[in-house]
C-alpha cells in the first residue's frame, strides 16, 4: 500500500496545481459565468471536482503496466488520498489569496475566484466541502477504474455529454429551435444551465448509449466481419449517404453564426487533407504550409477583386479558380524543389523558413504595386451561382461542402493508387525506397505540388469567405493548426483530418467568449491526446500498428530497482517461457 500511496499523493499534487494554475490564469472565474445545472452549479465549481474524480481514477490504476490491478481497497484507498490531496490544494489557494491578496501580481486571483473556490459558501463550509468533497470524488473515480469496463464508458460518456451541453446550450438551442424542437430546448434548458430533468436525463441517456455501445461494439464488430464483400460496401455507402444527407441540410437548421463555424471547418478541413498528403502520405514534415494557403487566397483576391492593384478586369470566382490551382501547384514545384535532398526537422526548418518569407514578400513595400502591401485586397466578391451571391455563409457552405467531398475524394484515390504506394515507400525509408526504384524526386515533386493545390483551394474559399484578404492573418498559426488537427486525428487518415478539423477549430469557434484561453485549452488538448492516444482519434492501420508495436509481448520490461524502490520487496524473477 506504501507505494500506492506515495503515487496517490503524487497524482493528487498534479491534479491540484493544475486546477491552480488555471484559477491563477482566470479560466476558473469565466468558467463560472456558466451554469451547468440552472441556479444550483456552474461548469467553474465543476472543474475541482472533475480534477478529484481523474486524479482518483489516475491513481487506483495498477503500479506497472502488465501487474495485475490493485485489490479494491488499495485502489479506493488510493483514489481517497489522491482526491484528498488535490481538495487540500485548492483549499490552501483560497486561503492564500484570501490572506494575502496578491492581485497587484496575479490579476486573477481575486475574492471572485475565493468565492467560486469556496462553493459560494463561508470559509468552514467551502473548505470542508473541498477537502471532504475532493476524498468522496477520488473513491467515486477510483470505483470508475473498478467497475467492468462497459459500466466505464457508459458512466465517463454520461458525465462527458452533460458537460458538452452545458456548454454547448447556445448553440444547442438554436438547432433545436430551427428543426422545430422546442420543446426538447425547454425540457432541456433553463435560463443560463440545465434543468434538474434535463441534466439527469441527460447523464442516464448518454450513459446507456455510452455502456450500450461498449458492450456490442465487438459482436458488431464480428458480425460486420461476417459479411459478404458486397454486404459491407452496400452498408458502408449507405451510412455515407446518411451522413452526407445530414450534413447537406445542417444550414437549413442552424443559425448564421454556426453557418460561418461550418464553413471555417470546412477550409480547414480542405487545406488538412492537402497537408496530409505532404506529412501523412509522403512524409515530409512541412511547417510552411501557409504560404500555399496565403498563395490561393492572393491569387483569388487578385484575379476577382475590383480593388485588385494589378489586374483589370476582374474575372468570376468560377473562371479564376482553375487559374489558382494551376498557380499554388506551379508555387508547390517551386518550393520542393530547394529541398529534395532535406529530410525530417531539417526540412520542417526550411519549409517553416519558405512560410515566413511568404508573409514577408506579401507584406513588403515590394509587392504592393501587385498585391497591396500591408494594406490588403478589399473587396473581394463571393461567388455567383444560379444568379445568386453566395456571401451568406450558410449559402457558400454548399460550394465548400461539395470541395471537401472532391478533395477527400481525391486523396483517397491518391493513397490507394500507385502514387500512395510509392509515398509510402518514402515514408517509411527513403533511402530503401530509392534503392528499390521509387523515383523519390519525382514523387515528392508530386506531393508538394497535390499539397499545395489543395491548399490553394482553401486559400481560395479564404479569401471569399471574409472578402479581404491581409498578410497579418496568414501567419505561421495557420501551419500549425493545420499541421495539430492532422496530428490529433490520426496522420494519414482521411476521417481523422475532419474529426481533428471540428475539435480544433470548430469547437473553439463556437466557444468564443473564452478565446483568451483557446491557446490554453489548445495544448491542454494536444499534450493530453500526446499521452493518452498518441496515434490520433481515428488512425489509420499501419499507423496504429507502428505506435503500439510490441504491446503484445508477453514478457514485461522489467525494472528492478523501480520496482524495488516501489513495493519496497525484491525482484520477482519473470517467468522463463
Amino acid at each position: 500500500m506504501g507505494a500506492y500511496a506515495r503515487r496517490a499523493t503524487s497524482t493528487g499534487a498534479i491534479f491540484g496545481l493544475a486546477i491552480t494554475h488555471l484559477s491563477l490564469v482566470g479560466l476558473v472565474v469565466a468558467l463560472n459565468d456558466r451554469e451547468l445545472v440552472a441556479g444550483v452549479v456552474s461548469v467553474g465549481s465543476t472543474i475541482a471536482v472533475i480534477a478529484a474524480l481523474a486524479a482518483g481514477f489516475v491513481a487506483s490504476r495498477p503500479l506497472r503496466k502488465g501487474l495485475a490491478p490493485p485489490a479494491p481497497a488499495v485502489a479506493l484507498g488510493s483514489g481517497a488520498i489522491a482526491g484528498l490531496v488535490t481538495g487540500i490544494i485548492i483549499t490552501a489557494l483560497a486561503w492564500l489569496v484570501e490572506a494575502f491578496t496578491p492581485r497587484d501580481v496575479l490579476i486573477n486571483a481575486s475574492p471572485q475566484l475565493v468565492a467560486v473556490l469556496h462553493w459560494g459558501q463561508d470559509v468552514m463550509v467551502g473548505n470542508a466541502i473541498n477537502v471532504i468533497g475532493g476524498a468522496l470524488m477520488g473513491v467515486v473515480g477510483a470505483s470508475l477504474r473498478i467497475i467492468p469496463g462497459d459500466l466505464r464508458r457508459g458512466a465517463v460518456t454520461g458525465i462527458g455529454a452533460l458537460l458538452g451541453l452545458a456548454l454547448m446550450q447556445t448553440f444547442v438551442s438554436q438547432i433545436l429551435t430551427g428543426l422545430p424542437l422546442t420543446f426538447v430546448d425547454d425540457f432541456l434548458y433553463e435560463r443560463e444551465g440545465l434543468t434538474w430533468p434535463g441534466a439527469i436525463t441527460t447523464l442516464v441517456l448518454f450513459g446507456i448509449i455510452g455502456w450500450a455501445w461498449a458492450s456490442q461494439r465487438k459482436a458488431f464488430s464480428e458480425r460486420l466481419g461476417a459479411m459478404g464483400a458486397n454486404q459491407r460496401r452496400t452498408a458502408r455507402f449507405s451510412g455515407l449517404g446518411l451522413l452526407l444527407l445530414v450534413l447537406a441540410t445542417l444550414p437549413l437548421f442552424v443559425g448564421p453564426f454556426l453557418s460561418q463555424t461550418m464553413d471555417l471547418v470546412g477550409i480547414y478541413i480542405i487545406m488538412g487533407l492537402g497537408l496530409n498528403i505532404v506529412v501523412g502520405f509522403a512524409g515530409l514534415l512541412d511547417l510552411g504550409y501557409v504560404a500555399f494557403y496565403a498563395v490561393g487566397a492572393y491569387a483569388t483576391a487578385v484575379l476577382t477583386s475590383p480593388a485588385s492593384p494589378a489586374f483589370a478586369p476582374h474575372l468570376d470566382f468560377w473562371i479564376a479558380l482553375p487559374l489558382v490551382l494551376a498557380i499554388t501547384a506551379a508555387i508547390g514545384l517551386t518550393i520542393g524543389a530547394p529541398v529534395l535532398r532535406l529530410r525530417g526537422d531539417y526540412l520542417a526548418i526550411v519549409t517553416l523558413g519558405f512560410g515566413e518569407i511568404a508573409r514577408i514578400v506579401l507584406n513588403s513595400n515590394w509587392m504592393t504595386p501587385y498585391v497591396g502591401g500591408a494594406q490588403g485586397i478589399l473587396a473581394v466578391p463571393a461567388p455567383q451561382f444560379l444568379g445568386k451571391d453566395l456571401r451568406d455563409p450558410a449559402l457558400l457552405y454548399y460550394p465548400i461542402f461539395v470541395a471537401c467531398i472532391i478533395a477527400a475524394i481525391a486523396a483517397i484515390s491518391l493513397a490507394n493508387s500507385r502514387v500512395g504506394r510509392a509515398w509510402t515507400a518514402m515514408r517509411e525509408d527513403e533511402s530503401v525506397a530509392e534503392a528499390t526504384g521509387v523515383n523519390t524526386i519525382k514523387y515528392k515533386l508530386l506531393a508538394f505540388s497535390m499539397g499545395a493545390t489543395f491548399g490553394g483551394l482553401a486559400g481560395a474559399f479564404y479569401a471569399v469567405r471574409i472578402g479581404t484578404v491581409f498578410p497579418q492573418e496568414l501567419n505561421i498559426i495557420v501551419s500549425i493548426n493545420a499541421l495539430a488537427l492532422i496530428i490529433l486525428g490520426g496522420i494519414g487518415s482521411i476521417p481523422g483530418v475532419i474529426v481533428g478539423a471540428v475539435v480544433l477549430v470548430g469547437l473553439p469557434e463556437l466557444l468564443r467568449e473564452f478565446s483568451e484561453y483557446r491557446l490554453l485549452l489548445y495544448g491542454i488538448v494536444l499534450v493530453a491526446m500526446m499521452l493518452l492516444r498518441p496515434e490520433g482519434f481515428l488512425p489509420n492501420r499501419s499507423r496504429r500498428a507502428e505506435l503500439h508495436e510490441g504491446e503484445g509481448d508477453s514478457e514485461p520490461d522489467w525494472d528492478e530497482k523501480r520496482w524495488e524502490r516501489e513495493t519496497g520487496t525484491q525482484t520477482p524473477e519473470p517467468e522463463i517461457t
